[in-house]
């Protein structure tokens, strides 16, 4: 070897000693990722079409013949809905911001998360934690959400589904939109996916934290309380899909919790539609049913959702309101999702500390 020989190698082992002493002194950023299903931008004719465009053609959502389903969502569906659905959006908008309520609580629940975890965060060279969110429909999308954070140096994400419990038709399309948006990608980041959490102890405890304190503030007792979660077709519990018993483990939690017995907290399933079977008993010919029987005080809860929206505030609490007190229905109480409260915050705070063990 000669001597400038020597001196290039000599010079290029002292380069690559530089890059990785400052690789261990600066570590990359981590990214977390909170996603739900998604909203429309507006509440007019063409933006509720894009978003149940979307929505509905995802195969996951609705598993029928591909070429019968086009159809059927092109002919009829996305012809008639958008106009309704646009008119029921527009019942409980948030007019300030100009979004649905889903979009404004998506966002405190990332602000207020990445405040915490700021807080949470030692003097030193240690990662820094950088919160983002997604919508899986409409947006802001997922592919966006990771494109911020990538560009802030995330080489790690975990990607949070709020959902508690696990459907094909929620965490899994989520997933897969995610595993589409990194396989376009030459550097990805590496990947964790957060556990559904239908069973964790903290989030049974502030479900019914939240429902005990909110039934002292009104001015009567229910009879019957109402756990009512998002339908799904009776044909995906039939392959396998572990919704269902993850719905009833919930109840039966919440059950044991609040020290009720079966008839006074009841599990039912809403927002279906079309002809096929879905998952019973269905809230809104429970909640007639009830009403009809004699009950006159009702309250329901919604478990399934971690944040309001179209399906709770105006499918739960104006909709099957009308129904209970058409049948004869006295008193009604819409219980309030956990949204960005200090007790929905405990759950995501306890889910993301947990799932980014070993990185922070």
């Amino acid at each position: 070897m000669t001597i400038l020989e020597f001196d290039l190698a000599s010079k290029t082992n002292t380069i690559f000693r530089r890059i990785g002493a400052a690789a261990i002194a600066e570590p990359r950023n981590i990214g977390v990722l909170l996603s739900n299903l998604g909203t429309p931008d507006e509440t007019d004719y063409w933006s509720v079409r894009r978003y149940l465009a979307e929505f509905l053609s995802d195969r996951r959502v609705i598993e029928a013949p591909r070429l019968l389903w086009f159809f059927i969502l092109n002919l009829l569906i996305l012809t008639t809905r958008p106009q309704r659905k646009g008119r029921d959006y527009a019942t409980i908008w948030n007019h300030e911001r100009n979004e649905s309520p889903l979009k404004t609580i998506t966002r405190s629940q990332a602000e207020k998360l990445e405040q915490f975890l700021q807080d949470q965060r030692s003097d030193g060279p240690r990662a820094r934690v950088i919160v983002e969110w997604g919508m899986r429909y409409g947006n802001p999308s997922l592919k966006a959400a990771i494109e911020r954070l990538t560009a802030q140096g995330c080489d790690r994400i975990l990607f949070v589904p709020l959902y508690p419990q696990y459907s094909a038709a929620t965490s899994a399309t989520a997933c897969d939109k995610i595993f589409e948006i990194l396989a376009s990608m030459r550097n990805q980041p590496c990947l964790r996916v957060a556990a559904p959490y239908s069973e964790d102890d903290i989030y049974i405890e502030e479900i019914a934290r939240s429902l005990t304190e909110r039934l002292a503030q009104i001015d009567f007792e229910p009879e019957v309380i109402v756990a009512s979660y998002h339908g799904m077709p009776l044909e995906t519990r039939v392959k396998g899909d572990p919704y269902y018993f993850q719905c009833k483990k919930t109840t039966d939690l919440l059950r044991l919790r609040l020290g009720l017995p079966r008839d006074r907290l009841i599990m039912t399933f809403q927002s279906r539609f079309g002809r096929a079977e879905w998952l019973k008993p269905y809230t809104d010919e429970t909640i007639k049913e009830l009403a009809s029987s004699g009950i006159k005080r009702m309250a329901v809860i919604t478990p399934g959702f971690s944040a309001d929206c179209l399906e709770t505030i105006e499918e739960i609490g104006s909709e099957n309101a009308d129904y209970f007190f058409a049948a004869g229905g006295e008193a009604f109480a819409r219980i309030d999702c956990l949204n960005d409260s200090d007790g929905g915050m405990r759950v995501i705070k306890s889910i993301v500390r947990r799932e980014l063990s070993g990185w922070i």
